[in-house]
């Protein structure tokens, strides 16, 4: 009957009055009370800290959809100023082309205004030579020699006036 487990029963149960008359069960609860303390105020640590990260991941968020938006307007703007820039450059080209066309028109006009002059001219000088020469078969004398100067001299002056 007094076995080795009755014994160690026994050492227990003297062990247990000895701790309890010296208040170590009173230590060990309220070791235990202040390790649940100090556990439940890490909780609420814990739980502060997310509630933090969550209203920071939050903002984080708000501002990200911000930043794409103002990125979306940045290149909405870029395009319309791309397009504003390719008109301007083409009304610019247009306008170019058109003074070139212009002036190359004006030099075109001036080119066939000095053709015609040049061509007068030399119908009038071909005139002249032709008309001297049948002048001169026709008419003799001084008088007709007088008489082809001034002739020539006129037609001369009129078909270069």
């Amino acid at each position: 009957m007094f076995d080795a487990e009755f014994w160690v029963a026994v050492a227990f149960v003297v062990f247990c009055g000895i701790a309890w008359k010296m208040g170590l069960f009173d230590q060990i609860i309220g070791g235990l009370d202040k390790r649940g303390a100090r556990v439940r105020k890490e909780l609420d640590e814990a739980r502060r800290l997310r509630e933090e990260a969550e209203a920071v991941l939050a903002d984080y968020k708000r501002r990200r959809s911000d930043a794409e938006r103002e990125a979306a307007e940045i290149v909405a703007n870029a395009r319309a100023e791309a397009e504003a820039a390719a008109a301007e450059g083409h009304a610019r080209l247009n306008e170019f082309v058109a003074r070139r066309t212009k002036a190359a028109e004006t030099k075109i006009a001036q080119a066939e205004a000095q053709a015609t002059a040049e061509v007068r001219a030399a119908a009038a000088e071909a005139a002249v030579r032709v008309s001297e020469t049948i002048l001169r078969e026709k008419v003799s004398g001084d008088a007709a020699q007088d008489l082809v100067r001034r002739s020539l001299g006129e037609v001369r002056t009129r078909l270069r006036a």
